[in-house]
């Protein structure tokens, strides 16, 4: 059973190479300046996600999620896209992780695990299990979440707001596993 978290799910995280931030309602366009390049969606189980009446629909899902950020790139201090925390379970002491996408720019930086490993640092203060859905068809992030020690664990449709559902193969990371 899904429930909200003790804790802060949107707190503001930061490393040595990025910033992540709250998302916020004024942000919509520099991340769609970014959600707009076709080829971040092309494995994506929703390729029209770079259209932006269909993105539009995804950023308000992601504000109303309150586990939304905008991830700050330090160097340049730019935005480079987002992700997100979402579906806490009380029961399964577990949390997702997802909705991650990136200006291609920074893709094959580490820039990635940089960010989801803060991220599982700080949830890992929380919870037992972090917990990804990943598109079945999109073999870059199915190779970037095995790379952090994710192991599948089963395949669900996902439904997402304002979407069809979607075939998802579904990842986990048990703390007493993640050696980061």
């Amino acid at each position: 059973m899904k429930t909200m978290p003790s804790f802060d799910i949107q707190p503001v995280l930061e490393n040595e190479r990025v910033v992540l931030n709250p998302l916020m309602e004024h942000d919509f366009e520099k991340l769609y300046s970014i959600a707009s390049d076709p080829l971040i969606w092309e494995q994506h189980p929703n390729p029209d996600r770079w259209k932006k009446e269909v993105f539009q629909t995804f950023f308000k899902g992601a504000i109303d999620s309150q586990g939304a950020f905008l991830i700050i790139e330090k160097s340049g201090n730019c935005p480079i896209g987002t992700t997100r925390v979402y579906d806490y379970h009380k029961d399964e002491n577990s949390i997702f992780i997802g909705y991650t996408f990136y200006a291609r720019s920074f893709w094959g930086t580490g820039i990635n695990h940089s960010v989801k490993k803060l991220m599982i640092d700080y949830l890992f203060n929380y919870v037992a299990n972090i917990d990804f859905h990943v598109g079945a068809n999109n073999l870059r992030s199915q190779i970037s979440i095995g790379r952090l020690g994710a192991q599948k664990v089963g395949e669900i449709k996902v439904a997402y707001v304002g979407e069809a559902p979607r075939h998802n193969f579904h990842y986990r990371i048990k703390k007493s596993d993640w050696t980061e």
